[in-house]
């Protein structure tokens, strides 16, 4: 059916919406594919759902080439199987929770890993009904505190989320590369650029862990790549550890006063002044030197508060995500934790904390410092920190520093985290060459979940030998709604929406331009017999607009193709122009169908 402007529920705006931040929200507004209904959740109009379909289908079309088939879950689920998992403690304030009039507790779905584990078993027992994937297309909520960016951070969203079922870890191991396959096949189709990087698990669990990420300016994940070929989403970025080295004629550590150095730049001055170095020795003390300590706060899925103190280089700042990403294997709890830097409140509650100055000393006891300031407070320490390497750092005492504390001989640590700011120019991992930085938009994410789920819910089959075994699983998802925001951010210029012709609303977009019936006429019949050959077509056949306000809607919405009727259809012409390139051509009315049918078909 041909959309005619004239009935199309649509109405596009001169003005940006007053809460867009980024180029799709504005874009999307503006041209009719979405409208705002609250604070991140969005009513799609009709333009909007047909690149939302187009984008679905591709998904399913590859979904079923792996041999994925698709089911639907409720977006309104029980408590029951969230606690069996513990998820509904551990996603916090981060989800939707609810209470029927029975007083009966539920939740809007942010993902369905229980629910497909127990579809599964109920319905399969044995080794022969495995491997198995599934998938649905449906949505997600997440209480977001701060929705933002249209689409990209939303509370409602679409995602594709599918997951595999194996009897062992090499099935598990094919299900994920061949979801791993239909990911790149996926964007491809879309014309969507994404790097796969290595990725943490995060409240998802299990180990090996991939994201998709989408390079943009605007994108909220920060990732490395190498000239090598390495590449990882910053908090999954292991540090490149340098050797431990042998202290046993490292001199004794010293005790120095140092008043008014409560930061580094202070300290290092007064370093400088009070122990100067000759070059033979490493020169003049720099931040590299000094051992940062600093005290976060802890938010757990629970609401508890916890008070972790971290030592870190002082030429290195602290990665929040970093530290959220990692933390998790030195605290009592599982699940998503939120970290910021200590308040005042915070430091309050423990007054033994010296601000400015405070040392290392949680774990090995050492007669230089003032232990008891943080004596019960876990110590990490980032990855640098090694056995043998020598500090200046704070002596939790007021208006004094150490010179010298020796890493493994002075003081000890709980546990190591990486937990600082990559840095372009930090040597990749795995040897491949020095990282660049760059910003992207998750647009999906796979992980090897393993049986964390499936020995929860007691998801069990028997194997060959007649013995039950735990099945393991694999989690796929892809964000849908985010996939249109993302082609939108990628694909506009200075005028609008250039859609690639993969997911565009339509094929052509028919403009009539002047105010002769014949004119309309012509276009009418060009319509229809674009339409007869197989194409979407949208008709501009709107009689009393002009034609720079036909024009400006058209180059807005984004349609690749771009049919001006007009003034030429006296000499027999009609322009068609490329909407990406602008690129226009004068055409013979007659050749028109033919010259826009090659186009589409040889996109």
């Amino acid at each position: 059916m041909v959309l005619r402007l004239s009935k199309l529920f649509l109405r596009t705006l001169r003005e940006d919406p007053a809460d867009a931040e980024v180029a799709s929200h504005r874009l999307l507004v503006r041209a009719g594919y979405i409208r705002r209904a609250a604070p991140g959740i969005y009513t799609w109009l009709p333009l909007g759902l047909s690149v939302l379909r187009k984008v679905e289908q591709v998904i399913r079309e590859e979904m079923a080439a792996i041999g994925a088939q698709e089911v639907h879950f409720p977006a309104l689920l029980p408590k029951e199987p969230y606690e069996a998992t513990n998820r509904w403690t551990e996603y916090g304030e981060g989800i939707f929770r609810l209470k029927d009039r029975k007083g009966g507790d539920y939740l809007l779905a942010p993902t369905h890993e229980e629910m497909f584990t127990l579809l599964v078993k109920d319905l399969y027992s044995s080794y022969k009904d495995l491997p198995l994937s599934i998938y649905q297309i449906q949505n997600k909520y997440r209480d977001e505190a701060r929705p933002r960016a249209g689409l990209l951070r939303g509370r409602e969203f679409i995602m594709k989320d599918s997951y595999s079922f194996d009897v062992d870890d090499a099935g598990l191991d094919a299900s994920y590369n061949a979801h791993r396959a239909a990911y790149l096949k996926i964007f491809e189709r879309l014309g969507l650029e994404v790097i796969p990087v290595a990725a943490t698990a995060g409240a998802m669990g299990g180990s090996r862990s991939e994201e998709f990420l989408h390079p943009t300016e605007i994108g909220e994940d920060t990732f490395v790549r190498s000239a090598g070929g390495y590449a990882a989403n910053v908090e999954a970025v292991t540090t490149v550890v340098p050797a431990e080295i042998d202290f046993t004629d490292a001199p004794a550590a010293e005790i120095k006063d140092t008043p008014n150095t409560p930061t580094i730049e202070t300290l290092v001055t007064a370093a400088n002044e009070l122990v100067p170095r000759s070059e033979s020795d490493g020169g003049a003390w720099t931040a590299a030197d000094t051992l940062k300590n600093v005290v976060l706060a802890v938010t757990l899925p629970t609401g508890e508060r916890q008070i972790v103190v971290i030592g870190v280089p002082g030429d290195r700042g602290i990665d929040l995500k970093r530290v959220e990403a990692n933390i998790g294997a030195y605290l009592p709890v599982a699940g998503e934790i939120t970290v910021e830097a200590a308040g005042d409140e915070d430091l309050a509650k423990n007054p033994l904390i010296v601000r400015g100055y405070l040392g290392p000393g949680m774990s090995l006891a050492s007669p230089l410092l003032g232990l008891e300031a943080a004596s019960k407070l876990l110590y990490l320490v980032d990855p640098r920190v090694v056995s043998g390497t020598s500090w200046v750092t704070g002596a939790n005492m007021a208006g004094k520093h150490v010179f010298g504390l020796v890493a493994g001989r002075d003081f000890g640590w709980d546990g190591i985290i990486e937990c600082t700011e990559v840095r372009a120019g930090d040597e990749a991992p795995d040897g491949s060459g020095p990282l660049e930085t760059a910003r992207g938009i998750e647009m999906g994410h796979i992980f090897q979940l393993g049986r964390k789920y499936a020995e929860a819910l007691e998801l069990k089959v028997l194997d060959q030998n007649g013995k039950q075994v735990v099945v393991t699983m694999g989690s796929y998802g892809v964000g849908v709604t985010r996939a249109v925001a993302a082609l939108a951010e990628s694909n506009h210029d200075a005028k609008g929406l250039v859609w690639p012709r993969s997911v565009a609303p339509s094929d052509v977009h028919v403009v009539a331009v002047g105010r002769g019936e014949e004119i309309f006429a012509a276009a009418e019949q060009l319509a229809l017999e674009l339409e007869a050959a197989g194409l979407e077509v949208i008709y501009d056949d709107r009689p009393k607009v002009s034609p720079g306000v036909k024009f400006g809607d058209a180059e807005l919405i984004g349609v690749p193709t771009i049919l001006a009727v007009g003034k030429g259809l006296v000499d027999g012409v009609v322009e068609i122009k490329d909407r990406r390139s602008g690129e226009a051509e004068n055409v013979a009315v007659d050749k028109a169908v033919d010259f826009v049918v090659n186009a589409v078909r040889s996109a």
